[in-house]
């Protein structure tokens, strides 16, 4: 969908200086034309690229916490070095969280990981609120209903841990 939108910007600013030409009795140059395609498939991949993360992060519940958002800065893209952008993001699912009966601190939660032009994983996680810790469960680890984890080791965050933080908030 992106190369079809790129193509569909550029043949519409093409379409644009066209028109100018037309309007102005042909006295533009034709170069005009060609240089409106270009300029038009630029600017729209810049205005999609940049705009992305909140396109995408605007659409979410707010159930949904983002986690981390880093910015790239990539040497095949030098102008991301003073204006750099982001193409991936974590979030924690808060929508589908599941707290132990037994011990409401214990909580199983999916964490999101979307990236530009990926598919989006699902990583289940444990948490233990009132520990401190979390544990991720894919590999075999299960969380048993009590909250008691198997297969898998509790990893220690301490309570500044975003995601931790994310799962461990109220309401």
């Amino acid at each position: 969908m992106d190369l079809l939108a790129t193509l569909a910007a550029g043949a519409g600013l093409a379409g644009v200086a066209m028109l100018l030409r037309l309007i102005s009795g042909k006295r533009l140059p034709k170069w005009l034309v060609p240089a409106g395609a270009g300029a038009g498939m630029l600017l729209f991949s810049v205005w999609n690229e940049y705009s992305w993360y909140d396109r995408v992060t605007g659409v979410l519940p707010t159930e949904v916490a983002i986690v981390s958002s880093p910015e790239d800065r990539v040497a095949y893209r030098p102008w991301t070095y003073l204006f750099p952008v982001t193409t991936r993001f974590m979030a924690l699912d808060r929508i589908g969280m599941v707290r132990s009966a037994d011990n409401p601190a214990i909580r199983r939660a999916e964490v999101v990981v979307v990236r530009r032009w990926h598919a989006t994983q699902r990583v289940p996680f444990a948490f233990d609120c009132a520990g401190g810790r979390r544990a991720g469960l894919d590999g075999g680890a299960q969380l048993a209903p009590d909250g008691t984890l198997t297969g898998g080791d509790w990893l220690a965050v301490g309570s500044e841990d975003e995601l931790l933080k994310a799962a461990c908030r109220e309401g």
